[in-house]
């Protein structure tokens, strides 16, 4: 790490916004508002960041370190992991993982995120180390690049799959799914015991993208059933792995139960179909479930709706019973429904794929065809300064 002349109140503001630029990328990166393009903007001046306090040298680091201690949180310690493995200095590297510990999940999350944006080649003099220790959570940096990279251990898998630690478990188990390792799929439905919900529906996943969706359903069915938290994710994936007539079947049953109307309103757009439309403007005109209509809507449509007027913050545009709630976006019912009455429904617009549709469209890819491994949907489109 060289030492340079620099400018404390320059490099300060690079490890800041790299922090936050890091921060808006993790909340969009699978979501409905945003596309490879606009997540590709962001990458661009994230990078740019990062780049700028690479520059710096040893005043760029202690900078992200200052930062760190001030704030210590997932951005800042996305920022010190990814300063330290582009470097590949094995000494800096270790003591981000160390300074990781307190964060818990979070943290080992932000660290795979750092992982996620560094060059394989940088990677490779790491990830052999963390594969082959003791220590659990280099275990889980290792798996996480092989899942980000997309690469298969070979028979070591097996050995993680079964692993004592529930968070390599967990992380193998996601990409024996992803990698279609049909060879571990008794590992994977050992994995539908799981200690959590969170490891149970991870296992269920891969079992489904393994073609064993008959072993997941029930464990699905019960996680949507018993754990409020998961039960949209839970519901997705029942949905994807289910025909379409069962599907709905299914879905109108959990409709109907007051706990879970909202989760199951926000996933009637996976089935595609636009028939829907008056009952989900209807679904917009009360406040508990107006949120999960409009998710449903984003669903339904290859439209970037930021270009529309139809979302809104503002309590009057819709309506006395909305009253309360405060900067929520929303889907005014009466704009909606012109909207659609005009026919402009997917008209006149761009074709606009959010991440959550890339996401989506990879894993009905993968679950389609036997041997198709699941696509990493968060490749991102970059695009020069001035457009």
């Amino acid at each position: 790490m060289h030492s340079i002349a620099t400018i404390a109140a320059i490099v300060d503001q690079h490890a800041e916004d790299a922090a936050f630029l890091w921060l808006r990328r993790r909340r969009e990166i699978d979501g409905p508002l945003l596309d490879e393009t606009d997540i590709g903007r962001i990458d661009q001046r994230l990078d740019a960041n990062i780049e700028g306090l690479m520059a710096a040298g040893k005043a760029g680091w202690e900078a992200a370190q200052a930062r760190f201690a001030d704030y210590p949180e997932p951005g800042e310690l996305f920022v010190l992991g990814a300063l330290a493995l582009r470097w590949g200095d094995a000494k800096l590297v270790a003591s981000t993982i160390d300074a990781s510990a307190s964060a818990g999940e979070a943290g080992l999350s932000s660290l795979s995120a750092a992982v996620a944006r560094t060059p394989r080649e940088k990677l490779r003099p790491f990830v052999a180390k963390w594969l082959d220790t003791g220590d659990a959570v280099q275990r889980c940096l290792g798996l996480s690049a092989l899942w980000h990279h997309r690469v298969d251990p070979g028979a070591r898998l097996h050995d993680f799959a079964s692993h004592s630690n529930t968070r390599v478990r967990n992380r193998a188990v996601r990409l024996a799914g992803a990698l279609k390792r049909r060879d571990l799929l008794p590992t994977v439905l050992a994995g539908l015991d799981g200690e959590t919900p969170k490891d149970r529906l991870t296992a269920a996943l891969a079992a489904c993208l393994l073609g064993e969706t008959r072993s997941a359903h029930p464990v699905v069915d019960k996680i949507v059933l018993s754990e409020t938290a998961f039960a949209e994710a839970a519901i997705e994936i029942r949905l994807l792995t289910t025909d379409t007539k069962a599907g709905k079947g299914w879905l109108q049953k959990h409709l109907e139960q007051p706990a879970l109307r909202s989760a199951a309103a926000a996933s009637v757009g996976l089935f595609g179909d636009r028939r829907v439309m008056p009952w989900l403007i209807e679904k917009m005109r009360e406040p508990e479930l107006a949120g999960a209509a409009g998710a449903a809507l984003r669903d339904l449509f290859e439209v970037d709706f930021g270009d529309t007027d139809l979302f809104v913050t503002d309590p009057a545009v819709l309506g006395k019973p909305f009253a309360h709630l405060d900067e929520s976006s929303l889907p005014a019912a009466d704009r909606v429904e012109a909207w659609w009455d005009e026919g402009r429904g997917g008209r006149n617009h761009r074709p606009f794929r959010s991440m959550r549709l890339l996401r989506l469209n990879a894993l009905r890819a993968a679950l389609a065809t036997p041997d198709t491994p699941l696509a990493d949907w968060r490749v991102t489109r970059r695009s020069p300064a001035w457009i």
